[in-house]
């Protein structure tokens, strides 16, 4: 079992609103990042566990716990002109962009604030807290993943 990470900003999806699916499954769809894409198509596993992380808020905070229910398959909104992040150049036959689908396990009832992430030192070298990184979709260690799990209890 891997473990990762996943970043979206309330505004445009929530943990809540994943609550609030059929089945609190949905697909995480709209990626448009090559590495955050190959993690998604090559890496992502059925079972493997999500950190569930709000950005772009007063407070950033990793909020809750999913599980790949899908392993990667072609993210169809890319070829959506509707969608809010369409690709042209990704077609049926040629697909750029991948998503998988996630199950919400369960919503932190205390999530894990950015701030106590950056000054807890079992967390160093996190993927998460290096400067300049953006990426939606990164790999966690066991480590680091062990160690929010004790933060958020």
């Amino acid at each position: 079992m891997a473990f990762w990470l996943v970043k979206s900003e309330p505004s445009s999806f929530s943990i809540e609103d994943l609550a609030a699916r059929p089945q609190q499954t949905e697909a995480w769809d709209g990626v448009r990042n090559y590495q955050a894409r190959n993690y998604l198509r090559d890496h992502m596993k059925k079972g493997d566990l999500v950190l569930f992380y709000h950005s772009n808020i007063p407070i950033p905070a990793i909020v809750g716990l999913c599980m790949v229910t899908r392993e990667g398959y072609p993210d169809p909104t890319a070829q959506d002109p509707s969608a809010a992040h369409p690709d042209p150049r990704s077609t049926p036959d040629n697909p750029i962009w991948y998503q998988v689908d996630l199950k919400l396990v369960r919503i932190f009832s205390r999530p894990a604030a950015l701030h106590t992430l950056k000054q807890d030192p079992r967390l160093e070298g996190m993927l998460l807290l290096q400067k300049g990184n953006r990426l939606s979709v990164m790999p966690v260690s066991a480590a680091h993943f062990q160690s929010i799990l004790t933060l958020v209890q």
